[in-house]
């Protein structure tokens, strides 16, 4: 008797294997678009590198949001027009590139005094940290009576 492919547990890692394999070029070329991103850390601040080759001052932006991320924003928009005369031919070739991360700010980022700066294709951005010796005032103080 031929077990049944329900009890053979080779074909999961089977079909992940297929699903995943070199016939489906979308999933290297997902993975190929996306800017590599580091993070590091010193005593006095956090630095956000973003690696996006071709791009400019003015494809990044970046802001905190009322949740306190940092969200990045990489776009890139390109239209090109060559008329071939000889041939009365008209093409358009457009590319556009778009790319969003959020990342969660620790508690302890002075949130007014971050800079970013664009390097060949390299977004930096530095996210200084608090003075531990200066104590964070309440947003708000209550009055109790």
């Amino acid at each position: 008797m031929l077990p049944s492919k329900r009890n053979d547990q080779t074909w999961l890692p089977s079909l992940f294997n297929d699903f995943f394999s070199e016939e489906w070029p979308m999933m290297r070329t997902a993975a190929a678009t996306a800017p590599a991103i580091n993070v590091l850390e010193d005593e006095h601040a956090y630095h956000v590198e973003i690696a996006a080759p071709g791009m400019t001052k003015e494809d990044f932006s970046a802001h905190v949001n009322d949740q306190d991320e940092l969200v990045i924003l990489v776009e890139k928009k390109e239209e090109k027009k060559d008329e071939l005369k000889d041939k009365k031919y008209l093409r358009h070739e457009f590319n556009y590139s778009r790319f969003e991360q959020s990342l969660l700010l620790p508690d302890n980022v002075n949130k007014d005094v971050i800079s970013a700066k664009v390097t060949d294709g390299v977004l930096r951005i530095e996210l200084p940290k608090l003075d531990p010796t200066v104590q964070k005032a309440p947003t708000r103080v209550i009055d109790i009576q």
